[in-house]
């Protein structure tokens, strides 16, 4: 068949472009897309009180959408394209045609690949964000929050860690798959935002059961399944430390999950289903920043420590320390997530394996991504300690500029709008919000009305228990 006169051989798959890494890396993508749509979709709408349900799945799909607007927009130049600053990119459109068929900063792979694979990062960090504030937040401010947040906060922490002139980049912070840049930041946001937003009805918050359970499970094993190309597609190509990663993190959440269960079970009596989900969710997040730079015992052991230390924190500190217990956080974020991704952080500076790190980042430089503990064994215990001093700073900047930039947003929001729904809302829920309910069924609590539920053979009025009729 001719080609078309305008365009050459080389133009649909160039020299540089590896179709084995192409084909994977739109498949990461989609994988990790399918955790915010519908995993958390799903996830956030079974977990809270029915009334919540709609709303609460509905802050979720929003931002998914928004994100990827401002995303091509302006957001992913700002954290991957020309430096405006050394923690941040020049923004600009990145949805010339000319641009996205280009070959990216890294890998084998279009500006385009790129751009997706980047973007559903994005907005799973603004739908954790999001699970702090469920049951109470203002749509509409929620509306406004969802792009300033991402082309003032995100930007920076993303610009600095995962591209290659980001200067904690430069400096050798190790953030395998965004513990630091999706994690730790969507739990400090998440708990600041809720902070200012203020907390649920009080009926809401001293009794909130999911209204669906099994839901719950679906929306939650989307989300560990698609942890394969949330971690799996961060060396960007079709490689050895990519299925590294992905073992890693399928043993380090079970670990985890199990962790937490046996906790629960020895201090409570009881096996919870939801407290073993979010001993799934703290092992997904600790392995991220590690995933492909740490062996296999290391991963099980941080599955041990992500199931116990923010069970810890949640369980036992929470009820101690004042500003915890006032924050009105409504998935627990800042535990499963903050504290889960440091904690991540934190043991990817310990348990890096050199050789891992220089196949991962591509790189012969000895001095940099050495973990603690390889260095006490090899003699370089100046380059462990530095890596660990590195892991620290990371956390530091991170909780800073999402604390200071997420009360900035808040605070500026809410000279505009409210940022919480009013008490008569409060009580309603998804009808006072949306006009819509989850589950709109006959016999939930309400006298039947024969004008409003007419059976499907036409008729004005059919009882539920009225006997069938004779053949």
């Amino acid at each position: 068949m001719a080609l078309p006169l305008n365009l050459q051989p080389d133009e649909a798959s160039p020299d540089w472009l590896s179709k084995g890494d192409n084909a994977w890396q739109l498949t990461a993508a989609t994988l990790v897309g399918m955790q915010s749509v519908p995993g958390l979709v799903i996830l956030y709408g079974s977990i809270v009180k029915k009334k919540w349900a709609v709303n609460s799945a509905f802050m979720a799909l929003y931002a998914f959408a928004a994100v990827l607007v401002c995303w091509v927009g302006w957001g992913y130049q700002m954290s991957f394209g020309d430096q405006l600053f050394p923690f941040l990119g020049r923004p600009n459109v990145a949805m010339d045609q000319a641009f996205l068929l280009k070959r990216t900063f890294s890998g084998f792979l279009p500006n385009a690949t790129m751009i997706y694979f980047q973007f559903v990062f994005a907005a799973i960090t603004l739908i954790l964000i999001a699970g702090a504030l469920l049951g109470r937040m203002n749509f509409h401010a929620w509306m406004l929050f969802v792009p300033l947040w991402l082309t003032f906060s995100y930007t920076i922490t993303c610009y600095s860690i995962f591209y290659p002139n980001g200067w904690l980049y430069k400096m050798g912070l190790i953030d395998y798959s965004g513990g630091y840049v999706i994690h730790l930041s969507s739990g400090v946001a998440g708990f600041t935002a809720a902070y200012w937003v203020g907390p649920r009805a009080t009926n809401d918050r001293e009794r909130f059961p999911p209204n669906n359970i099994l839901l719950m499970l679906a929306g939650a094993g989307l989300l560990w399944m698609g942890w394969s190309g949330f971690n799996g597609g961060d060396p960007y190509m079709v490689s050895t430390d990519a299925s590294l990663a992905v073992l890693n993190t399928h043993v380090c959440t079970a670990t985890s999950l199990l962790t937490w269960l046996l906790l629960d079970i020895a201090f409570f009596g009881k096996p919870s289903v939801i407290g073993a989900t979010q001993g799934m969710i703290t092992g997904l997040v600790c392995i991220t920043p590690a995933a492909g730079v740490v062996q296999g015992w290391a991963a099980i052991i941080m599955g041990m420590m992500s199931g116990s230390i923010p069970w810890y924190t949640m369980m036992v500190l929470h009820k101690k320390i004042g500003i915890l217990k006032q924050v009105d956080d409504t998935m627990a974020v800042f535990h499963t997530h903050a504290v889960a991704g440091s904690l991540g952080g934190i043991l990817a500076g310990f348990f890096a394996h050199p050789k891992l790190c220089r196949i991962f980042y591509l790189t012969d430089k000895w001095e940099h991504y050495i973990g603690l503990a390889y260095g006490l064994q090899s003699g370089h215990v100046g380059a462990g300690f530095k890596q660990m001093g590195i892991q620290f700073l990371g956390v530091a900047f991170v909780v800073t500029v999402n604390v200071i930039i997420t009360s900035i947003i808040c605070l500026f929001l809410r000279l505009f709008i409210p940022l919480r729904l009013n008490d008569d809302e409060l009580q309603v829920g998804d009808d006072a919000i949306h006009g819509e309910e989850a589950y709109a069924l006959w016999g939930d609590g309400e006298k039947y009305d024969g004008s409003k539920h007419n059976s499907v053979y036409g008729m004005e009025e059919f009882p539920m228990n009225a006997p069938k009729a004779e053949a």
